[in-house]
């Protein structure tokens, strides 16, 4: 590890949470540019098992709402 990176690093230990989660998200995306495999953090991780649970549930979108978002947002 190169001397600015422990530096940098050692000064995020006096960082506010919000400032190191930061860094730790573009650690991760570089980790997994290296790596090929991304790591989903907490709130990532969250959000896929409430999306599988409303799949599981029979929770889908309306066509009608397919068609509307799409008019709206241009996907």
């Amino acid at each position: 590890m190169n001397a600015t990176l422990k530096n940098l690093l050692h000064a995020a230990e006096t960082w506010t949470p919000e400032e190191q989660a930061e860094l730790a998200d573009f650690a991760r995306v570089i980790e997994a540019r290296r790596t090929g495999i991304y790591e989903l953090d907490e709130d990532e991780l969250a959000a896929v098992e409430e999306g599988l649970g409303q799949a599981d549930r029979g929770e889908f979108v309306t066509d009608g709402d397919l068609r509307e978002m799409s008019r709206r947002f241009g996907a």
